[in-house]
């Protein structure tokens, strides 16, 4: 009788601690392996080297893993990408903007000289 009261409070137990999808509710955090610090030192090596070094040892004069560099390289260089096509799009945007503007100005020009002619006709027949 007392084993099933004890095993019946400890079923009570683990369901409240694990909450309605049988999943615990007091998550931790997961703790980095590496400092950020580290992780933005490794990819600067990487960029900065000409010719470039192998991850693996990079990775092992750095005292990482080499999956873990080599994702953090790919992770960068999907970043810098995404830069590097938003600067290609924005000096594109830019380039069409400036043209439109010349446009402009000209259309501008050629309605100021057309208004000042037709001031002058204006004058001359009044």
């Amino acid at each position: 009788m007392r084993f099933q009261v004890a095993s019946r409070l400890v079923g009570i137990a683990i369901r409240r601690s694990l909450g309605s999808r049988g999943k615990r509710n007091d998550r931790v955090p997961a703790v980095r392996k590496y400092p950020d610090d580290l992780r933005s030192h490794a990819v600067q090596l990487y960029r900065e080297s000409d010719p470039k070094p192998a991850i693996s040892r990079l990775a092992e004069h750095l005292g990482v893993h080499r999956e873990a560099l080599r994702t953090w390289i790919r992770e960068d260089e999907a970043t810098h990408q995404d830069d590097d096509q938003l600067v290609t799009i924005r000096l594109a945007e830019l380039r069409d903007l400036r043209k439109k503007n010349a446009e402009l100005k000209r259309a501008n020009e050629i309605l100021r000289a057309a208004s000042a002619l037709f001031a002058a006709e204006l004058m001359e027949v009044g």
